[in-house]
């Protein structure tokens, strides 16, 4: 079966890595709709090479520069948020891979889940920020969510060997990130530093997410809405080689690990062809090599971004959506120079006491809580400087 596939982050790094499984089986998949932010000038190629139906652009002046340049060609070109969703609508797909970067992504995650896609999500932060609202959406439409972040893919991947209810744990693994056997003051990181992934070729954000260990309680969070648990259900561990991607405990003590080279490609091509296998042209393990497969905790008093992600579940609705706005907010300050490293779990901090008592009862809540939050991190910016620390 030829399925119809849009991509949602087409010029990101998982952008990357789904082209590459286009390629490598055009007649299993075939690309429909495009969407991304300003490059424009690469998704001119991309648009050349693929010939999709629709691209969309979430800067309108990005939107325009590629219309001008597309002119002549049967592709139709939507500008901003309402254009991507528009898009959306108006290209029937059967699948859609969610790869917006943050919060930006949930609307045009739910907008396809509306249409009846199947999603290929390796955005984690819509189900972050609105686990219980995707859900809910998902199961009305009667659509599959199907995780594309190597842990959860692999989660995925065990859990089809037990039954949900003879679950015991889920263990996610961490690489560490560079930071990982650092003995030094982490004030003093910089972002070129923190910016030097030692296992993942990944966009900067997530770099940084994964080197405080925030991208881990995201992941912790993402995981308690994927896979019905509970919190307390859920461990993360450090395995800094990163060929265990994630395992599942059994009620009987029987522990199923999925295991891979570390490439995006891999998951992506499980989610894209599921409930299918396909032979796999990215490579394979060599088990005739040495594999130090090394296990230890996370240090929660040096990297306390997982332990507030871990918190943020005791209100599910709300901490969480306020802990990924801040954390996006001071991610970006602190790449543009603003603030130390350490200050990025204390605006988090700070943000999620802000907003303790809120409530959230609609998706229109989740939409105004993160706009809330947000504008509350950076009005703390100012007091995390450089200069003030």
């Amino acid at each position: 079966m030829n399925k119809r596939v849009s991509l949602l982050g087409a010029t990101g790094s998982i952008g990357d890595s789904t082209l590459k499984v286009i390629d490598a089986f055009p007649d299993r998949f075939q690309l429909q709709l495009m969407v991304a932010g300003r490059s424009w000038r690469k998704m001119l190629s991309l648009v050349k090479k693929y010939r999709p139906v629709s691209v969309a652009m979430f800067d309108p002046d990005s939107a325009e520069h590629l219309r001008k340049e597309l002119s002549g060609l049967p592709v139709k070109v939507y500008a901003g948020e309402q254009g991507i969703i528009q898009a959306i609508q108006e290209t029937p797909v059967d699948i859609t891979v969610s790869a917006i970067v943050g919060a930006a992504g949930l609307q045009p995650t739910m907008a396809a889940i509306h249409m009846k896609s199947d999603v290929a999500l390796a955005n984690k932060e819509a189900l972050v920020i609105a686990g219980v609202f995707v859900k809910e959406a998902a199961r009305k439409m009667n659509v599959q969510i199907l995780p594309v972040d190597s842990e959860h893919n692999a989660i995925h991947q065990c859990l089809r060997g037990g039954r949900r209810a003879e679950v015991r744990r889920i263990v996610l693994t961490a690489s560490g990130g560079p930071f990982r056997t650092c003995k030094g003051d982490l004030s003093l990181i910089t972002p070129q530093q923190a910016l030097k992934h030692p296992t993942w070729k990944m966009g900067p954000k997530i770099t940084i997410d994964s080197s405080t260990m925030m991208n881990k309680g995201l992941e912790v969070i993402e995981a308690y809405h994927l896979f019905d648990c509970e919190k307390e259900q859920i461990e993360a561990v450090i395995h800094p080689q990163s060929i265990v991607h994630s395992m599942v405990e059994f009620l009987d003590g029987s522990i199923l690990a999925q295991m891979g080279v570390t490439s995006m490609t891999h998951p992506v091509q499980y989610a894209l062809s599921y409930p299918d296998r396909m032979e796999s042209p990215f490579g394979y393990l060599d088990f005739t090599q040495t594999l130090d497969l090394h296990f230890e905790a996370i240090d929660r008093e040096r990297f306390p971004c997982i332990e507030l992600a871990c918190i943020a579940l005791e209100k599910p609705t709300v901490w969480p959506c306020v802990l990924n706005a801040a954390n996006e907010v001071a991610v970006e300050a602190f790449l543009g120079g603003a603030i130390k490293y350490t200050a990025i779990p204390e605006i988090i901090k700070n943000a999620m006491n802000a907003f303790e008592h809120s409530n959230v009862i609609h998706l229109e809540h989740v939409l105004e809580l993160d706009k809330a939050a947000r504008n509350h991190a950076r009005s703390l910016i100012n007091q995390f400087t450089k200069d003030a620390l």
